[in-house]
């Protein structure tokens, strides 16, 4: 545990006698718990037996508290860990006993979906900075999930995947996992002799609760989580190797697609797409990934979206191999760094590294086409220029100590005349246990194509109703200069909480390789909330909060005032209530679309609206949650106030160990002037047979139904929009470098003129890939 100053009284006693000093630091050195790994050479088989010999001799802990939901109580249950190393392998085994194994939640299901099943595991912080973690988790089965998680963003992602083993066996006294995590895989220190790094073992124990138990306790007092990791100290002999990964793919995919509105003959398609990527871990502090004519396609399609009277630009998560592996190198305090606007690149690049207190990642790839967001307040557009882009982000961070960090970071986006260069400085400082304040100032520079504007025009802006915002935001003809700034206060205790947040973007401000969809657009945030906990009853948690916060642009007109409050409640059966209430004032569209101004060229509309949201996991079949919103809701579309309710579902259903069920229901309505403008439905249907932990077979279907009501609407609209995906995919993963999978797809749409479902879509497609590691 790292040693903070325990006041002025100390600091004063010190003073007085400087020999005090280092009677403290051996009296507080002792006093930390380290965990010493022996070094032990051998070979040694992953199959959760521990017939070895070196298990007689590895060291041994036990996890003694109870972290979550409770304050660091004694375990029900009992969990014993061994561990050692042999230079190039850290090696871990879990012996979790269970009062009634046939409790234990266990299921074979892909990589990184086993979160709510049973799983031991350990968090790595190898530069011991309190900065980043490595987590490895690992479920009964041996089914594997890994992610890191940043303290300086507050995130987690198992988006990260390495190549490691695992093994589980469940017994009649619990169950045994075994773990070997090569050392190659992550970056640390290698000059150092004997490493001392941060860690933590844990274990998820989910009955009634679900029960976070681990080896050290944990204080609620501390905003910092990976600041209270343990040390283990070892290593001595730990060397990156060669670390090489020579990646080689290929693609091959057949399809047909029309377009059934204009034509309906058929167009072939035929792709035969070899490719080449590069991992090399060039030292254990610094790593290259390289990739040549990458396949960037989705194996699975994203969470589906309600776009329907959305005037923002829709957020997708990342899912692309190059693009995720040291993501969290880049992350700063804006978003600056989105990488899906990269859709279509032949090749890439990428070094990250840290060294001591410093700490980099550089990237570069080209595009074949050009998309970028153009952002406003109050409302947002999406740029498609036809021209091959070069597109890169240089990130940088030194580490003062483990309370201050301050950092630059770099993007640049250039395609023939048009450019889009950033430029930012940010720091992240821990005032106290409690209070941590975070800043970025950003400038920008950026050149668009002189007629960009007219794509987001009608006809071609000869009257000011053929205007939008995006139109006028991009109607520049020269290069123009902006800005941006943020400051984020938080102070995180057992009890109680605070926020107070100041962004600015100004008009001119745009951060084109990120996802930054605000411009001309300044918030303020101030907000809190109180904890009242429990333990021994119904409930373990009760929490109230709130937060109050104004938008002004940049003349100080008002955009939005809301006022939000929340009460939430977790208790027994993994269960999560969850009411709120929101009164917000804002804008609607503007009357004059060929001017920015907003006062006196907006109506200004007063929404009040209700929500709840429940979710519970009563037993190891089925998890179900429910979001719910009802209250008014101004119609974008004609510029009025409606009745909103939205609904979104999901039921999840285990059959058996193999399969899996789940299904999405996503339900928006909106009546304005008492009768319905639109009826928005999204079905999302996933069924799932996990063969083993390598191999699954999964079906996809994904209805869109939308209907508007033409007499409600101010201008033509399609009363009727259907669409329907399918996707059928078979996957065996020997790691997540080495995977093959092939699958049929189809795709049909229906509007007028069109009659029914008609098909626009149809494909075979297979992807073959193969790790040589050196």
């Amino acid at each position: 545990m790292r040693l903070r100053s325990t006041g002025w009284l100390l600091l004063a006693a010190l003073c007085l006698n400087p020999a005090l000093a280092n009677d403290l630091l051996i009296s507080g050195t002792e006093q930390q718990t380290v965990t010493h790994i022996p070094f032990i050479e051998g070979e040694v088989t992953i199959d959760g037996k521990l017939n070895e010999t070196q298990w007689q001799h590895a060291q041994v802990i036990s996890l003694e508290y109870v972290t979550r939901p409770y304050n660091n109580t004694i375990p029900p249950v009992a969990t014993q860990v061994k561990l050692f190393e042999d230079g190039e392998t850290l090696h871990i085994a879990f012996i979790a006993e269970d009062p009634d194994p046939q409790q234990i939640r266990a299921f074979f299901r892909d990589r990184d979906k086993v979160w709510s099943d049973d799983l031991v595991g350990i968090k790595l912080d190898t530069f011991n900075n309190g900065r980043l973690a490595y987590q490895f988790f690992i479920n009964p089965l041996g089914v594997q999930a890994d992610a890191i998680q940043n303290e300086m963003t507050g995130n987690e992602s198992d988006s990260w995947n390495a190549i490691w083993e695992s093994a589980g066996v469940i017994n009649d006294h619990g169950y045994i996992v075994e773990v070997a995590i090569p050392l190659r895989i992550m970056n640390f220190e290698e000059g150092e002799r004997s490493k001392l790094w941060g860690a933590e073992f844990i274990r998820f124990y989910p009955r009634e609760e679900r029960l976070r138990i681990a080896n050290i306790p944990w204080d609620r007092n501390d905003a910092c989580s990976l600041c209270q990791l343990g040390d283990v100290k070892g290593f001595e002999q730990a060397t990156q190797g060669k670390n090489l990964a020579l990646v080689p793919t290929l693609v091959l995919g057949k399809g047909r697609s029309r377009d059934p509105f204009s034509s309906n003959q058929w167009d072939d398609i035929e792709v035969v797409e070899p490719g080449l990527d590069i991992k090399w871990g060039i030292t254990p502090e610094m790593s290259l990934q390289a990739t040549l004519n990458p396949d960037f396609s989705q194996v699975e399609a994203d969470d589906a979206q309600v776009s329907i009277n959305n005037t923002f630009a829709l957020f997708f998560d990342e899912r692309r191999p190059f693009f995720v592996e040291n993501a969290d190198y880049f992350s700063s305090n804006q978003r600056l760094v989105y990488t899906r606007n990269i859709g279509s690149p032949d090749y890439g690049l990428k070094l990250t590294g840290q060294k001591e207190r410093h700490t980099f990642g550089v990237f570069m790839a080209d595009d074949a086409n050009t998309a970028f967001i153009v952002p406003g307040n109050i409302g947002s557009g999406v740029a498609v220029l036809e021209e091959e882009s070069l597109n890169g982000a240089l990130r940088y961070r030194f580490d003062y100590n483990n309370d201050l960090s301050v950092g630059s970071v770099t993007t640049f986006r250039q395609a023939g005349d048009y450019h889009n260069f950033v430029n930012g400085l940010d720091v992240k400082y821990r005032l106290t246990q409690q209070d941590t304040i975070r800043a970025q100032y950003v400038v920008s520079n950026t050149q668009y194509p002189d007629d960009l504007y007219l794509n987001f025009c009608g006809d071609d802006c000869t009257t000011k109703e053929d205007f939008s915002e995006t139109a006028l935001r991009t109607r520049l003809t020269e290069a123009f200069s902006g800005t941006a700034w943020r400051v984020n206060y938080r102070h995180e205790e057992q009890d109680w909480f605070f926020r107070a947040d100041r962004y600015e973007n100004d008009a001119g401000f745009r951060a084109d390789l990120g996802f930054e969809t605000k411009a001309d657009f300044n918030k303020s945030v101030v907000g809190g909330g109180y904890n009242f906990w429990n333990e021994g009853s119904w409930w373990n948690r009760i929490q109230l909060k709130g937060d109050w916060d104004l938008t002004h642009n940049d003349n100080g007109e008002l955009i939005e005032r809301e006022l939000e409050a929340t009460f939430n409640i977790r208790g027994k059966w993994q269960s999560y209530l969850e009411l709120g209430a929101v009164k917000r004032e804002r804008v609607g569209l503007r009357r004059d679309p060929s001017t920015l101004a907003v006062t006196g060229n907006t109506d200004r509309f007063e929404e009040q609206s209700v929500n709840v949201y429940v979710e519970t996991r009563p037993n190891p079949t089925l998890f179900v949650s429910t979001f719910a919103s009802k209250g008014d809701q101004i119609d974008f579309a004609n510029n009025r106030l409606g009745n909103e309710l939205f609904v979104e579902s999901m039921i999840d259903v285990n059959l058996g160990k193999h399969t899996q069920v789940r299904f999405t229901q996503l339900y928006s309505n909106l009546d304005v002037a008492g009768a319905t403008l639109f009826t928005a439905r999204i079905s999302d249907l996933r069924l799932t047979y996990q063969l083993d932990t390598r191999q699954f077979v999964r079906l996809i279907g994904i209805y869109n139904n939308t209907h508007r009501n033409q007499s409600n609407y101010t201008f033509e609209v399609q009363p009727v929009t259907r669409t329907l995906g399918g996707q059928l995919l078979y996957s065996y993963k020997l790691n997540p470098l080495t995977r093959f999978f092939v699958g049929v797809s189809s795709a049909a749409v229906e509007e007028n003129p069109l009659t029914g479902l008609t098909t626009t879509d149809k494909s075979v497609f297979m992807k073959f890939s193969y790790a040589w590691l050196y």
